[in-house]
């Protein structure tokens, strides 16, 4: 068994970033929500685009006020709203209405607020001096034209997209998404559209659906293969056509020691290169990652293609893919490096935490926030083929190898899912 750290390292070793002029789309700004960047974008524009106004009230000359025995100004007859170019100039000891957005005459720098003032027929009288500079957004302050706005490798949300409004970018060039084959392998298994009824023996094929659901969340398409009986001609005419319709393969069940696990077998038959075969983790040791050269150009940039392999239980699959295989999408589909890599937190438990400490372990809970601290709450049962008990699992409790015991109260490594 490898150490967990190790496999985190050689799988992502194994991953060739796409490239962005072959792996790459352009698409109208309002359809790349989620979706990667994949160049850098510079604003065309300075933010904010002139010198204006922060809040409604009067635009001054701050040195008009320097030798003033009485902060009191004359008010100009023209008002400033947002939305209209002027080209005036501020008389000396005059200030002018203005409002939020409101572009600043020449000659202006310094807003008062209008609760800081009081005008009477047409003078303002201020009720103290103001900061220079107050209350004014420069031309150029928070970005200027020619710089990068963005970068590549940036997942765009709301903020981002928002931005990229602002600097008038209609389309962009953004990362394709990978395309995720998915293969579920056991006798037992049933289709979720099977017009059969469950017989005794007989599971439906929870991973098939657990497995995409993560897969679609971590920005790329999942391709399901269905459900695949333990047999090894079966299993290994499907494994073909996943490997030349997917960037990465993800099978589970088939690949511990019983007379049934076939998938090592049909790997080392077809070609593939073995790097991970068990892991020391707990729930999810056997693991298999192995890379194979793609059998046909399909104008793909990537040098090999990954194999997942991962254990039936279905806590055990969706744990492979949060500690191993989510990362590998990501670096795939070209986010940027620190979303190659889980996040972890401390939290404290609400109740004692148990490992045997043989293996990395992890348990799944829920993580919830009082007065701002994070707090886990463990699920009531670990046993890696109870689904049930994951439901609502946002979090998972790290107990290191040698870490057996973590009282409640105390804080423990949280990963977040």
């Amino acid at each position: 068994m490898l150490p967990v750290s190790e496999v985190e390292k050689i799988i992502l070793d194994l991953v060739k970033p796409f490239d962005p002029e072959i792996d790459s789309e352009i698409l109208p700004l309002s359809q790349a929500i989620a979706r990667i960047l994949a160049e850098d974008i510079s604003s065309e524009l300075d933010f904010p685009h002139w010198d204006n106004s922060a809040m409604d009230g009067y635009a001054l000359c701050y040195a008009d006020l320097e030798n003033l025995q009485e902060l009191k100004l004359a008010i100009s007859s023209d008002e400033i709203p947002a939305g209209i170019t002027i080209d005036q100039s501020l008389n000396q000891g005059e200030c002018v209405r203005i409002f939020t957005g409101g572009m600043l005459p020449i000659g202006a720098d310094t807003i008062v607020m209008q609760e800081d003032a009081e005008r009477i027929d047409n003078y303002l009288y201020l009720k103290a001096k103001p900061t220079q500079g107050e209350y004014v957004r420069r031309k150029g302050e928070f970005i200027q034209a020619g710089t990068t706005l963005i970068k590549a490798g940036t997942k765009l949300g709301a903020t981002e997209i928002g931005a990229l409004a602002s600097a008038r970018c209609q389309k962009i060039k953004v990362y394709r998404q990978p395309k995720i084959a998915i293969i579920s392998t056991g006798n037992e298994l049933v289709s979720l559209d099977s017009f059969h009824s469950l017989q005794l023996g007989q599971i439906i094929d929870s991973n098939l659906y657990a497995l995409s659901t993560l897969v679609t969340q971590a920005g790329a398409i999942a391709i399901p293969f269905g459900t695949v009986r333990d047999h090894p001609v079966e299993l290994e005419s499907v494994m073909r056509q996943a490997i030349t319709s997917a960037d990465l393969i993800i099978s589970s069940g088939g690949v511990s020691v019983g007379d049934y696990d076939y998938i090592e077998e049909i790997l080392e038959k077809i070609g593939t290169d073995i790097h991970v075969r068990s892991v020391a983790i707990k729930p999810g040791k056997p693991l298999t990652v192995a890379s194979l050269k793609p059998f046909l150009n399909v104008n793909r940039s990537e040098d090999n293609i990954l194999y997942f392999g991962v254990p039936g239980n279905p806590v055990s699959a969706m744990m492979s893919f949060w500690r191993f295989i989510r990362g590998a999408i990501a670096k795939l589909n070209g986010s940027h490096k620190t979303h190659w890599y889980p996040q972890f937190i401390k939290a404290i438990t609400t109740e004692d935490l148990h490992s045997q400490g043989r293996r990395e372990t992890y348990l799944w809970g829920s993580l919830t926030y009082q007065k701002g601290s994070p707090i886990f709450q463990p699920a009531q049962n670990y046993s890696s083929g109870n689904l049930i008990s994951a439901i609502g699992t946002n979090a998972l409790a790290v107990m290191r190898v040698n870490q057996t015991y973590v009282p409640e109260g105390d804080e423990v490594i949280i990963m977040l899912t």
